[in-house]
C-alpha cells in the first residue's frame, strides 16, 4: 500500500484515500516511516498532497451540495451509504407548438429517446433534480410524425417574433417555481459565452422524485408561427441517480 506514496498526487484528499483522517496510529506511523525515506523534494511534494483540502465544487453540483438538506430522507440516505451518486444532467422534452399554449411535460408522455427522456412529467424513485437553468430552443420539422420530429434542427427562438413574446413558467408539485417570465430571458444570440437558448436560475430549485413537473409556454399570438413548430426545452442540472 505505501510502496508509491507518489501515486498520492492524482488525488486532491489522499489524506482520506489513505485514511489518514481516522485515529489508525499503527497506518499514521507506517505512512511517517515511509515519509522519511524520501528525498526532501518528494516529501514536501507528498505532504502538500496528502494535507491540501478537497476541491471546492463547481456550478450546479456546488448549488446542489448547499441544498442536500432539502432533500427527501431516504435520498440523503442513498448519497451518504454511496447507493447513489450526484450527476449532470439535462431533463428534456420536445412538444409541437400548435397553440397558445404548450406544456412540455404532461402525465401521459412516455419516455421516449429524441421526444423526452421522463415519463408521466415525473422525475423516477430516487432521482431528485437541482434545476440550475432552463433551455428554450426552437425549430421546424418537415411534419409532425416522431421522426421527423427527431431529426429536426433546433436553434434560439430569436427566428420566431411569437415565442419571444410570450412566457413561461415552471411549477412542481404544483408549487411555483418561477413565475411567469418572459421568453425573452432565452434570446442569447450574440452571447458568446452562453449556451444558446440558456436561462440561468438566480435561485436554483430542487425538484423531488415523483413529483408532477409542469413546465408551460404561454403564447400571446399564433402569427408567424410554422404549422409544424416545435418546442424544445430542457431543465439543466444536478440529479441524484444509482
Amino acid at each position: 500500500m505505501f510502496g508509491d506514496l507518489n501515486a498520492t498526487e492524482e488525488y486532491n484528499n489522499a489524506g482520506a484515500l489513505l485514511g489518514l483522517d481516522g485515529d489508525n496510529e499503527e497506518l499514521v506511523g507506517d505512512v511517517l516511516g515511509v515519509l522519511k525515506q524520501m528525498n526532501p523534494l518528494k516529501r514536501w511534494r507528498t505532504m502538500n498532497r496528502l494535507t491540501a483540502p478537497a476541491p471546492a465544487s463547481k456550478g450546479s453540483r456546488a448549488e446542489m451540495e448547499k441544498h442536500f438538506h432539502e432533500l427527501p430522507k431516504h435520498i440523503q440516505e442513498g448519497l451518504k451509504k454511496g447507493e447513489l451518486r450526484l450527476a449532470d444532467t439535462v431533463i428534456y422534452s420536445i412538444k409541437p407548438a400548435n397553440s397558445k399554449t404548450i406544456k412540455l411535460f404532461e402525465t401521459q408522455d412516455v419516455r421516449e429517446i429524441g421526444l423526452r427522456n421522463i415519463s408521466n412529467a415525473k422525475l423516477p424513485k430516487n432521482q431528485a433534480l437541482l434545476v440550475s437553468g432552463i433551455i428554450l430552443l426552437a425549430g421546424v420539422s418537415e411534419n409532425q410524425t416522431p421522426d421527423a420530429v427527431m431529426a429536426t434542427a433546433f436553434a434560439g427562438i430569436e427566428t420566431v417574433p411569437a415565442f419571444s413574446t410570450g412566457e413561461f413558467d415552471l411549477k412542481a408539485n404544483k408549487k411555483q417555481i418561477v413565475p411567469e417570465t418572459s421568453n425573452n430571458v432565452f434570446k442569447t444570440a450574440g452571447f458568446t459565452m452562453v449556451p444558446a437558448g440558456y436561462y440561468k436560475l438566480a435561485n436554483p430549485r430542487l425538484i423531488h422524485d415523483d413529483i408532477l413537473i409542469e413546465l408551460t409556454i404561454s403564447l400571446g399570438t399564433m402569427q408567424g408561427v410554422n404549422p409544424n413548430a416545435q418546442i424544445w426545452a430542457g431543465l439543466h442540472g444536478t440529479i441524484t441517480t444509482p
